[in-house]
């Protein structure tokens, strides 16, 4: 009976693997990239090395829940910090104050972050374009001046430090943070794949004409806060707890920008685009420690290049030259194909 039951799920796994997968070079990159991730420490255990691919998967969170808020709705978003300092500063207060662990400090601080999402989204819902970038923009600028208010509760300048870790060991810190980013990152594109995500795409495009449809953008660009914040909030208490200290930095507007570099530079409107910048750009500019002097000159230089040569985004641009889209039923094809592997239209 087991045995029966086994071979009828991998039976029906190879046949999804073959028909749905390995028709198209980026779905094979995907799953080549989520093996190759969660293998990687049965090859190498270099501590500096799961250090930087730590700090890659908690970044790709980040990147990718600004995506999901400014890139399908539009909603333009200089200050994405906050939600990330916020899920810091409430996981580490938590799990300072009231010994609650990480696995309950971390959602804890994500809901934080709902709420601060609520908070900028309420007052923030008329505005757009550069208004609504600015006003985004000043609300972390405005909890960095109450943390520094308040050292007596926030640690000032110094932050909060001595909090527990992710684990007991950097390879158990690898694995949770690794899992929760290929998960969370694979939920956050489920939504935008999801109807509520054509309605967010909807929004970036025309607000006037969904609200004309009957739809309530009001309460989809909320939710599209909230969603925002609670991913952000999750990826802020995580760094929390694996760099044991939560402090001014996670609040700074240079990280805001950071952000919206990664999310740029890897193509946005996709969720996939800011994770493979993040794990292109923030290990670059690690391994370029050993350069200071040529650093941020390199890293401006590919920036550039980028922008002038790939505007849509390094990822789509790889995409567009190996896949190409049938004009009919719009599935996309292996560059090299000469009819649609469904319809089997021309796709010359």
């Amino acid at each position: 009976m087991i045995m029966g039951l086994l071979g009828f799920y991998l039976r029906k796994l190879y046949s999804t693997v073959r028909s749905e997968v390995l028709v198209l070079p980026s779905r094979v990159v995907v799953v080549l990239f989520f093996l190759s991730m969660l293998s990687l420490p049965l090859f190498s255990s270099d501590l500096y090395l799961l250090r930087i691919l730590i700090l890659a998967s908690i970044f790709a969170i980040f990147a990718a829940s600004w995506d999901l808020l400014s890139g399908f709705t539009g909603q333009m978003n200089f200050g994405h910090a906050l939600f990330f300092g916020v899920g810091a500063y409430t996981a580490a207060l938590l799990n300072l104050h009231f010994h609650i662990p990480p696995w309950g400090s971390i959602p804890s601080g994500a809901l934080a972050a709902v709420f601060a999402g609520l908070v900028i989204g309420i007052p923030c819902l008329r505005l757009k374009g550069t208004y609504l970038a600015l006003t985004t923009l000043a609300f972390p600028i405005i909890l960095t001046g109450i943390v520094f208010a308040l050292p007596s509760i926030t640690g000032g300048e110094l932050g909060i430090s001595g909090i527990s870790r992710l684990s007991g060991s950097r390879i158990g810190d690898y694995y949770i943070t690794v899992v929760l980013m290929l998960g969370l990152t694979t939920l956050m594109w489920k939504i935008t794949d999801s109807n509520t995500g054509i309605i967010f795409h909807a929004i970036r495009e025309d607000e006037l004409a969904v609200r004309a449809s009957g739809i309530n953008t009001t309460r989809y660009k909320l939710l599209a806060f909230s969603l925002s914040g609670f991913f952000a909030g999750l990826s802020g208490g995580l760094y929390a707890h694996f760099m044991r200290i939560a402090g001014p930095s996670t609040l700074e507007v240079q990280l805001s920008f950071t952000v919206v570099i990664w999310a740029v530079f890897g193509g946005i409107v996709t969720i996939y685009g800011p994770v493979g910048g993040v794990f292109i750009i923030f290990p670059l500019l690690e391994f370029l420690r050993f350069w200071p002097e040529y650093r941020t000159l390199m890293f401006a230089a590919v920036i550039l290049l980028i922008l002038l040569y790939m505007p849509e985004g390094l990822i789509p641009w790889i995409r567009d030259k190996i896949e190409t889209e049938c004009p009919r039923c719009k599935l996309r094809n292996v560059a090299v194909r000469k009819t649609c592997r469904v319809c089997t239209a021309s796709l010359d």
